[in-house]
């Protein structure tokens, strides 16, 4: 056989050869499409406690302004900023030369008048005897009476002067009201303070154990907090609750999103809702021993009003909506897809209560439901698993 004639036997015999295998041959060695891969969770059957969270601020028991009640130059500031105090300790110094020359004014006043009054009294002694004798008039012992009263009067003018100078002395050294937390002074020594526009308030001095948080809820927020925790703390007691007794408690959480250690509870309220904004303000208290919280923060307030029992529950992901209606697609033992219609309940973090529709134990499809239709086989992987992601 000739070379040419050899090349095209080659070319033909693989045409011949898949030609007499078919079509159906060929489909089997390829194989059949593998079922579409959808991420499935199991329908669960639990507690479900449910919460309120509210965002607060948070603020000292009490936040006191120290305030210049006396004019004058600051002489000293006597304590380090951003440090814990105590209860009378030294502040701030301001000038205190003119209130001091202020009161030596006030007492020689006050001499003076004693001076008067002893006059008075003298003359008064003299005068009285004489006129029972008939010896001077009786216009005489009257005047002499009058003056004796007018200078006690005068005595005790010039004492309350003394009084007030002592006083207005004593604005010159600022003090701690109260132990807490000083923070950035607002006046540095050698300043005039004490009048506008120059500083009045000096600093704020704030005691933070316990700290409070303040915030503001709706109107239906309100109507849960009064029916769970501003009730039962009433009931509790303010001593009770201060010992940490009877209430209900709240739970803080931080910027990090981690809890604060301890629970609080409502002990203040306003006394009417706000209608600019529809919102009910409330104060909270917590325990902050370490001092680790401060005035100023952002905190979240989470607060537990009810616990549905054995209710059925899946996450929130598995849920569609197709014209008001919201559905659900299950997976039976077969790894068929069925649809559901189902009933909402309260959301519960990442998962929802399913009020109807749904038992416990069954296969809710969370991820590809785009891609799913009823009666369709599909291979279930369990939401969560180490299996690759979804074809």
């Amino acid at each position: 056989m000739s070379i040419k004639l050899r090349r095209l036997a080659l070319l033909v015999f693989p045409a011949v050869l898949l030609t007499a295998c078919g079509p159906d041959t060929a489909t089997n060695a390829a194989g059949s499409a593998p079922p579409l891969k959808v991420l499935v969770s199991s329908v669960e059957q639990k507690d479900v406690p449910l919460y309120i969270e509210m965002v607060g601020t948070t603020l000292g028991t009490q936040d006191v302004p120290i305030r210049a009640r006396a004019e004058g130059f600051l002489e000293s500031m006597d304590f380090r900023e951003g440090t814990f105090v105590n209860k009378g300790d030294l502040l701030y110094t301001i000038d205190p030369q003119p209130y001091m020359a202020r009161l030596v004014e006030a007492q020689s006043q006050l001499a003076a008048s004693q001076t008067r009054l002893a006059k008075a009294e003298s003359d008064l002694a003299r005068i009285k005897p004489l006129a029972e004798m008939k010896a001077v008039s009786a216009q005489d012992l009257d005047g002499a009476v009058a003056q004796e009263a007018a200078a006690r009067a005068g005595v005790r003018a010039s004492e309350a002067g003394v009084d007030l100078a002592e006083i207005e002395l004593s604005y010159t050294q600022l003090h701690a009201p109260i132990n807490g937390l000083i923070g950035l002074t607002l006046a540095k020594p050698g300043e005039f303070v004490g009048r506008e526009p120059n500083p009045v308030v000096l600093n704020t001095l704030s005691d933070v154990d316990p700290i409070r948080v303040r915030f503001s809820i709706s109107e239906r927020e309100y109507l849960i907090m009064a029916r769970t925790y501003l009730a039962a703390n009433e009931a509790a007691g303010i001593e009770k609750r201060g010992q940490g007794e009877g209430g209900k408690d709240l739970v803080l959480i931080l910027a990090d999103e981690s809890e604060h250690k301890y629970q609080g509870h409502v002990v203040a309220a306003s006394q009417a809702i706000n209608q600019d904004t529809g919102t009910y303000t409330i104060e909270a208290s917590f325990p902050n021993p370490d001092k680790l919280l401060l005035p100023g923060q952002f905190a979240r307030v989470r607060a537990l009003y009810d616990v549905l029992e054995n209710v059925v529950v899946i996450p929130r992901l598995a849920i569609s909506e197709l014209q008001g209606l919201f559905r659900v697609y299950v997976v039976d033992s077969n790894d068929m897809v069925a649809v559901r219609e189902v009933t909402l309940g309260p959301e519960t973090g990442n998962d929802i209560v399913i009020e109807a529709g749904l038992e416990a134990d069954e296969s809710v499809i969370v991820e590809g439901i785009q891609k799913v239709r009823p009666g369709m086989t599909v291979q279930p992987v369990p939401a969560g698993s180490s299996v690759a992601g979804l074809e």
